[in-house]
């Protein structure tokens, strides 16, 4: 048995993941704004968290400590989105977007390792997307605080990998939960004439296939959950064929290009370099 610690667990990839854990034997300390939106279930304790305020994920992670004594597995998924060209989002937005997105999990991160530290153990799961990884037009902002995530956690991967803690950045790609609803994706105010073909286009195609994506969320809640078993886990794991092809197309590209400009890359050295 081991002690799930979940934020954002009221909906969406969190909700599936209290299901499966609980499902596996486990115990959950599941973790939302509105508590009280997360199902009553026997082995799991339902915490007000907003990632947003660092005391209150100090409070959660000792509340988790003081009833099960440990922690063995953090899914930092609590997130937000925005979906609009990077001109058009306001300041007020994109610091939203990155105040969850980032700090909202620096704030867990500072309160949960000091227990992973001492337990010499411990899995940090950590939801990017692979937006995270290559992004396009209307998912820029969001797409640079899933860069943000993935660049921190891979220097974090490096620092607690001799502490005996793992982490794992998970890329999903387009799965059918409520993340292009109002209420976790928000749309710019402002919109810009000149990107119609662009963020616009990408405005009407996420209506247009809300709730018809092809993941399956009990599945990669699954293989979430499996990830957490298994004795070396990846850094990062690709979940969906869509994740796949954009990571595959990403990877091309930038050997591509690497071999294109090799030679200029390497002439920027000193020459007794």
């Amino acid at each position: 048995m081991s002690i799930w610690f979940i934020t954002g667990a009221s909906r969406g990839f969190g909700a599936e993941l209290v299901r499966e854990a609980v499902a596996r034997g486990n115990q959950v300390v599941a973790t939302a704004r509105r508590p009280d939106d997360i199902p009553d279930q026997q082995g799991v304790l339902r915490l007000a968290l907003d990632v947003t305020d660092e005391a209150q994920a100090r409070a959660a992670v000792e509340a988790a400590v003081q009833e099960f004594g440990r922690i063995d597995v953090v899914v930092n998924n609590a997130g937000r989105g925005l979906l609009g060209a990077v001109e058009e989002a306001s300041d007020e937005a994109a610091r939203a977007v990155f105040d969850t997105n980032v700090f909202g999990v620096l704030n867990v991160q500072r309160a949960v390792l000091p227990v992973l530290r001492r337990q010499r153990s411990g899995h940090l799961i950590q939801l990017s997307s692979v937006g995270g990884f290559t992004t396009g037009p209307g998912w820029g902002i969001y797409g640079a605080t899933k860069f943000a995530l993935e660049g921190l956690s891979e220097a974090l991967y490096a620092e607690v990998k001799p502490l005996g803690i793992k982490v794992t950045i998970v890329e999903p790609g387009l799965f059918r939960t409520d993340f292009l609803d109002g209420s976790s994706l928000r749309r710019v105010d402002d919109e810009i004439a000149d990107y119609a073909e662009t963020a616009g286009a990408m405005r009407r195609i996420s209506t247009e296939g809300n709730h018809a994506q092809p993941g399956d969320p009990a599945k990669a809640a699954a293989a979430i959950a499996d990830l957490t078993g298994a004795a070396d886990p990846p850094l990062r794991i690709q979940l969906g064929a869509d994740s796949v092809g954009r990571v595959e197309a990403k990877l091309d590209q930038v050997r591509s290009e690497l071999e294109q400009w090799r030679t200029l890359s390497v002439s920027t050295d000193h020459d007794d370099a």
